[in-house]
């Protein structure tokens, strides 16, 4: 069969965006999964393990022992309501709607991609519920499953132009806290110990651990400190985002942010936090990279792009524990998260057939 019916593509498209998923909500998530799960047993003729983790849904069809992971999300950033602001079009070739490009689309392809190959024997697709949170409940999940796996290929949507993601940054997030000593700013200052100017410095130094190269990013973000205009802070905070292209300059950040120490006398520092997702180094989608090359030229589809990426996906995961991943296998389009998401429709069937080419190839490689 023909990977990509583009019509029902579409239709398929219209179904799950119209089914809000904002990430923070159970009860939606839920309710998009069951959309999910339904669209699922019509592609695949499967049903799918129902898997709900701290109130959080998560699908997964397996056949067989797994040998490659399909992975996705079903949750968006997009409160419930989006859609009346964002409603779903298909305009001009370009589709749009809340976590349309994020990865409904993606979803749509995957679907259709595994519904043209005549077995499926030892592919395992898992969709979860939680990726725009970070993934606290199916990190576990994932890791546990690519673990056992030859190859992990992620449906997150492609970069600019359509390119794959051969590699993706390490994250870590931390929040260091500062305790002073509130005093009467006007009465007597010189009796507090003013948390805000140790956040003054505490921001200064960790914005000197960013080597301005852009390889690994160090980034005081959310701020605050005092409780009143004539009070001397008590308290302070800064929140501090963290981005390493490998796991040894990732480790590093987190020692330098531990070894900080106070500089104005009588503040104490308290840090939380650590590393959030491994990174997924180049070496672990280059052979699959070569292989989607092959592929895409084999069926007439151009020259693929792969690049570097900040952001972190559920790929990092998959890579952090030995699988060899390859991402951004999604929609082509852009606007994640943003008001002008959009996917471009013709791009889908395309997507579609180079996802089918790759999990053919690694299922009739060697075991």
């Amino acid at each position: 069969m023909t990977p990509g019916d583009l019509p029902t593509m579409l239709d398929d498209l219209e179904e799950l965006v119209l089914c809000e998923s904002f990430s923070s909500d159970h009860g939606a998530v839920a309710a998009s999964a069951a959309v999910v799960a339904t669209l699922g047993v019509r592609h695949l003729g499967a049903e799918p393990e129902t898997l709900v983790v701290d109130g959080v849904t998560h699908l997964r069809w397996s056949f067989g022992a797994p040998r490659v992971l399909l992975l996705g999300h079903h949750d968006t950033v997009w409160p419930i309501g989006s859609l009346r602001a964002h409603p779903f079009s298909v305009t001009d070739g370009v589709a749009r709607g809340p976590g349309v490009f994020d990865m409904k689309a993606g979803l749509v392809q995957l679907f259709h991609a595994l519904r043209s190959l005549p077995s499926l024997d030892g592919v395992c697709v898992l969709v979860t519920g939680d990726e725009e949170l970070g993934s606290p409940t199916s990190r576990p999940l994932i890791e546990r499953i690519a673990r056992d796996c030859a190859a992990s290929l992620v449906l997150e949507a492609s970069a600019d132009g359509g390119a794959l993601k051969t590699s993706r940054k390490g994250v870590s997030h931390y929040r260091l806290d500062v305790e002073g000593l509130a005093s009467h700013a006007g009465l007597e200052p010189h009796k507090g110990h003013n948390a805000g100017i140790e956040v003054a410095h505490q921001v200064l130094a960790i914005a000197a651990m960013d080597g301005g190269d852009g390889a690994t990013t160090v980034t005081p973000t959310l701020l605050s400190a005092g409780s009143s205009v004539n009070t001397v802070p008590a308290r302070g905070s800064v929140a501090v985002d963290v981005r390493a292209v490998d796991l040894a300059s990732q480790r590093e950040v987190d020692a330098r942010l531990r070894a900080l120490t106070p500089k104005v006398p009588g503040t104490r520092l308290e840090l939380s936090g650590g590393l959030s997702r491994p990174p997924m180094e180049a070496a672990s989608s280059a052979a699959l990279f070569k292989l989607a090359e092959r592929i895409a030229a084999e069926r007439g589809l151009g020259p693929l792009r792969g690049v570097a990426v900040g952001g972190g996906s559920d790929g990092n995961f998959s890579a952090g524990v030995g699988c060899p991943t390859l991402d951004g296998l999604g929609a082509v389009g852009g606007g994640a998260h943003a008001a002008h998401e959009h996917v471009i429709v013709e791009e889908m069937p395309r997507r579609c057939s180079l996802l089918a080419g790759l999990v053919a190839a690694i299922l009739a490689g060697p075991a």
